[in-house]
């Protein structure tokens, strides 16, 4: 997907999944069976829109779960020229940018599963069409690893990975504490996260700096809302696993809570109990969590609250030219 071209691509999906593979990607695309109905539900249009389409990944890394289940966790972006509108997101003429967090399960050397979200209110961003609250936290690209190592190679460190897991485990462990053990202190922020640790976020909440950044701009809002995060597991699913400095996690969904009061992106409060979808990466450095990367399926959130991000998107950009750009090749 590097040198995108539709005939490889489809090959590539086609020799990598069983045939019933299952590719559940975030709103408002879904579920597919199958490679190829899979390509067409995901890049068909994609490619349409940005016709010089290419994927840059900065994490690739693998690991068994706890279930005993193989998992290969791919986070980067997709990148290209936007000439032409996609999901009724008006063009802008220049490269645009949108994340992804893809996981793969694998029986058999072949893909059974795909868990992905793409950040589609990224791209919505960018071309200056978001047509709900903005973001407490900062937007932008989001950078790779610092350590420029997110492409884990072979073989694989047991060792190292099990420590790396434990150290997040721990951590998501005392976070949950708070609100309703404690105050913040009960998180005990010291122990786990680096002091210059970044946070970064889905488009729609931002990137936030140190663990006041990400208290600030994503967890009180967040808490202040939905106060009874972590209490209704039983539900849910969880993929956690290590590799060397990493660790990832998918599930879909891997959270519930109840929208009981406002203050979170702008959303009233309806009471409502909603699930989410957070995959996430977490680097460890030194025996800290230095980088946190998070994607959350936001678009499928609005929606269980009744809210359509897309007919709002319409609305919001009614006025605005929704052609294709014929932008020349800058020769003639």
């Amino acid at each position: 997907m590097y040198d995108f071209e539709e005939t490889t691509v489809r090959a590539a999906l086609a020799s990598a999944a069983a045939p019933d593979a299952v590719f559940r990607l975030s709103a408002p695309i879904g579920d597919s069976i199958g490679a190829d109905t899979y390509y067409d539900a995901a890049y068909v249009d994609l490619l349409t829109a940005w016709p010089d389409l290419e994927r840059r990944d900065y994490i690739v890394v693998a690991g068994q779960d706890e279930h005993g289940l193989d998992w290969v966790g791919c986070g980067g972006y997709y990148t290209g020229t936007f000439l032409a509108p996609w999901l009724d997101i008006p063009p802008t003429g220049h490269q645009v940018t949108m994340r992804f967090h893809e996981f793969y399960r694998i029986e058999n050397d072949k893909i059974v599963e795909m868990q992905a979200i793409w950040d589609i209110s990224e791209v919505m961003v960018q071309a200056n069409a978001w047509p709900l609250a903005p973001s407490l936290g900062r937007e932008g690209l989001v950078p790779g690893p610092a350590t420029q190592d997110g492409l884990v190679p072979g073989p694989y460190d047991v060792e190292t990975s099990e420590a790396s897991c434990k150290l997040v485990i721990d951590m998501l462990t005392h976070l949950v504490k708070h609100p309703t053990k404690g105050g913040p202190e009960v998180m005990e922020p010291h122990r786990f996260w680096h002091p210059r640790m970044n946070w970064y976020g889905p488009s729609g909440i931002g990137t936030a700096r140190g663990f006041a950044g990400f208290r600030h701009w994503h967890q009180i809002p967040f808490l202040a809302a939905m106060p009874d995060r972590g209490q209704h597991d039983e539900d849910l699913t969880f993929h956690f696993f290590g590799d060397g400095a990493y660790v990832s996690v998918t599930g879909w969904p891997n959270m519930a809570q109840s929208v009981s009061q406002g203050g979170w992106m702008g959303i009233a409060p309806t009471g409502k109990k909603i699930t989410l979808k957070s995959l996430d990466f977490w680097r460890v450095e030194n025996g800290f969590i230095r980088e946190n990367w998070v994607l959350v399926d936001l678009i499928d959130v609005y929606s269980q609250l009744g809210v359509d991000v897309f007919a709002r998107l319409r609305e919001f950009n009614k006025a605005r030219n929704m052609g294709p750009i014929p932008l020349p090749d800058g020769m003639s």
